[in-house]
């Protein structure tokens, strides 16, 4: 099932944005299932202040989102992210490109949660 939306300018740059950034595809891959940003940045081998600046853009371009939080090993609290979606098609027509989507559900990520235990 896909989902449209983005479709506003502002909307759409913001996405576009966060996309061409470099590390944003890596750090939706492997945020299929709830990560840290230290666990995204030892994941994809990237300094830690980049993967904050990534998580933050694909926060605000609703390609990630905070699940939670959790305790690290150091004993902080830290937020847990996951993707928002599993897909995304972009057409670049004559008024703008346009972007459909397919949301992960919550079954899906329950379903992957168990799976991986």
């Amino acid at each position: 099932m896909r989902y449209g939306g983005w479709s506003q300018d502002g909307e759409s740059t913001t996405l576009l944005s966060a996309l061409g950034s470099k590390y944003s595809a890596e750090i939706l891959c492997a945020a299929d299932t709830p990560k840290s940003a230290q666990a995204l940045s030892e994941d994809i081998e990237i300094p830690i202040a980049t993967c904050y600046r990534r998580i933050e853009e694909l926060v605000d371009a609703g390609l990630l989102e905070c699940e939670g939080r959790t305790l690290s090993e150091e004993g902080r609290r830290t937020n847990i992210y996951r993707r928002t979606l599993d897909e995304l098609e972009v057409d670049f027509c004559d008024d703008g490109p346009q972007f459909s989507r397919k949301r992960r559900t919550e079954a899906k990520n329950r379903l992957q949660d168990q799976l991986r235990r």
